[in-house]
């Protein structure tokens, strides 16, 4: 489970730019979902989302673990396990307190950092996207919406269930190429909180005794 945490957060889940093999093809509905939640999500002063991260193959998952995520703009702050990523809109801080080790990078331009609504954005460029109908998740009747990368890039598919009455995601599946899944299921949903004004602040005092490394 570490490791494939590990992978997921400590790695950034970047997925980079992919090129276009073929024309983009975007279901007009599932556009309007996932716009509609976009400007929801984009209209607060900031979210909270509690969840669940699972991890598993051949589309079974067999681990969980509970996770927490911030954000504020394009701030945020996400912890999973002894795991915590910290992107002050400048820098991403990825700290592993197993290890005591801290890895600080730019993110790439052409790429996308791992949240639980990254593919809100990163779907306009880098996804053909389906409409499939209705499921239910945990109760609710959830638009199901089904994201295949125009080219390579790792991942076979991206599930999303989103609630479009309240304008909110509630469930994501990534299925890779190499039959990897990783789930986040969103439990728990705040918006407009008042924050401890240094939540995205990576204080390099408090990592006194840490690896630190600068990329």
């Amino acid at each position: 489970m570490k490791n494939s945490i590990s992978k997921i957060i400590v790695g950034s889940l970047v997925i980079g730019a992919v090129g276009f093999a073929d024309a983009q093809k975007i279901d007009a509905k599932a556009k309007k979902i996932l716009d509609d939640i976009t400007a929801n999500y984009n209209s607060k002063k900031n979210s909270y989302f509690k969840f669940s991260f699972g991890t598993g193959v051949n589309g079974q998952v067999n681990k969980t673990e509970p996770g927490i995520y911030y954000s504020a703009g394009d701030k945020y702050k996400l912890k999973i396990m002894d795991t915590e990523q910290i992107f002050d809109g400048n820098k991403i801080y990825n700290i592993n307190a197993d290890d005591m080790e801290v890895t600080i990078a730019k993110p790439n331009g052409s790429s996308s950092m791992f949240s639980p609504i990254n593919y809100l954005t990163t779907y306009r460029n880098d996804y053909n996207v389906i409409y499939n109908g209705k499921k239910n998740v945990n109760g609710i009747n959830a638009d199901f919406i089904k994201l295949t990368p125009i080219k390579s890039n790792g991942i076979q598919y991206v599930y999303l269930f989103v609630d479009s009455a309240k304008k909110q995601m509630v469930k994501l599946e990534q299925h890779g190429s190499n039959k990897d899944v990783a789930v986040i299921a969103i439990k728990e949903y705040k918006e407009n909180q008042t924050l401890d004004p240094n939540m995205f602040v990576f204080d390099k005092n408090k990592f006194k005794n840490y690896i630190i490394t600068e990329l």
